[in-house]
């Protein structure tokens, strides 16, 4: 049985059902407020979810079962000398280390909880860097939306911030230094384009098995890095990619030369080329790319996907569990690989995050 957190504009559904088949609405949370995202800690076994109440603001809620309750935790709320407030938290992430999570919110901050998500502190090395004082937001503020924590080494992290790029820690946070080496901000005319600002990162994965490999989503642009994220090469242009503009990507867990991603058109029009939903696999680490689209949308379905609405499972290979939701309200899977697709979920509220939770 497959159990799905789907995080909407609407509260936080909950899906369970076979693989690759319909599956049931098992429970609805935190009806009328926007979920942004919502996991299953693997360590503790602890739901959390990342709330935004209209009228309260945002919080991260933990709960044992996400049918029966839930309790708000202690943050992420910044120091009153931080002089700024939490607009959004937009991702959760399990450390390394049983009791350890992550939570990156907008404007450009990193939180850690030591246990479990009830209480969060700042980390003060990534935000009292001198860059700060440039750093822009993107088009949904100045979020950090990616973490990516490294296997077996809790000291070590790269975080993706829009619009102020990649930023690396050796030190668990004490300090930070750029990851900005190859990337190229083509929507920025040349001669304003710096360094520190204006990377406009939509999404980041390190591979599990080789943590040295992550990959970049990037504002036009599909990027690897091969030396844990100093260093980045473009693996977008011209490798059979509709277009390099998208927001979500996925890494097979056990093969760092195989991902995939879900193109849009351009920053523009963000909708699936051509109306055709497809998802594009590379099995080479980016040299080329193959679309994988039977059992999905093949005309006039013009959806947008989001970069925290896509996810797999925790397996591997050919049976890998793909899943990515749509602003449409519809949930996709496969149960192979992306070689066969269904429908799983209709008519939910428009979609912000999918994550595999069992």
């Amino acid at each position: 049985m497959t159990e799905l957190l789907v995080g909407t504009r609407k509260g936080l559904i909950v899906l369970r059902g076979p693989r690759g088949e319909a599956m049931e609405v098992a429970g609805r949370a935190f009806e009328g407020h926007t979920v942004e995202y919502a996991i299953k800690d693997p360590h503790t076994g602890t739901y959390l979810a990342s709330v935004t109440d209209s009228h309260f603001g945002p919080r991260v809620f933990a709960s044992a079962d996400p049918l029966d309750g839930w309790e708000q935790t202690d943050g992420p709320v910044f120091p009153e000398d931080a002089d700024a407030a939490v607009a959004r938290i937009w991702t959760i992430e399990p450390g390394v280390e049983s009791g350890v999570v992550y939570a990156g919110v907008d404007p450009g901050g990193l939180f850690q909880s030591s246990d479990g998500g009830r209480t969060w502190a700042l980390n003060r090395g990534l935000w009292d860097r001198p860059e700060r004082a440039k750093w822009q937001p993107g088009g949904g503020g100045l979020c950090l939306h990616s973490i990516c924590t490294w296997p077996g080494d809790p000291d070590r992290l790269a975080i993706g911030v829009s619009a102020a790029g990649v930023w690396l820690t050796e030190d668990g946070g004490e300090t930070w230094g750029p990851g900005f080496t190859g990337i190229v901000p083509r929507y920025v005319p040349e001669e304003a384009r710096d360094s520190e600002v204006g990377l406009c990162v939509h999404d980041i994965k390190r591979s599990p098995v080789s943590p040295d490999t992550i990959y970049m989503q990037f504002h036009g642009g599909v990027y690897r890095s091969d030396d844990a994220g100093h260093t980045w090469s473009d693996i977008g242009m011209d490798t059979g990619l509709p277009s390099d503009f998208g927001f979500p990507l996925v890494i097979d867990p056990t093969n760092d030369r195989r991902a995939f991603i879900i193109p849009l058109t351009a920053d523009m029009d963000r909708t699936t080329p051509g109306g055709a939903v497809r998802v594009y696999e590379t099995t080479d680490g980016g040299s080329s790319w193959e679309p994988r689209g039977k059992g999905l949308p093949d005309e006039h379905a013009y959806l947008t996907i989001l970069r925290q609405a896509f996810c797999c499972g925790d397996g591997g290979g050919q049976d890998l569990d793909l899943y990515f939701g749509a602003t449409s309200g519809d949930v996709f899977g496969s149960p192979d690989g992306g070689a066969t697709w269904a429908t799983v979920a209709r008519y939910l509220p428009p979609v912000l995050s999918v994550r595999w939770a069992a």
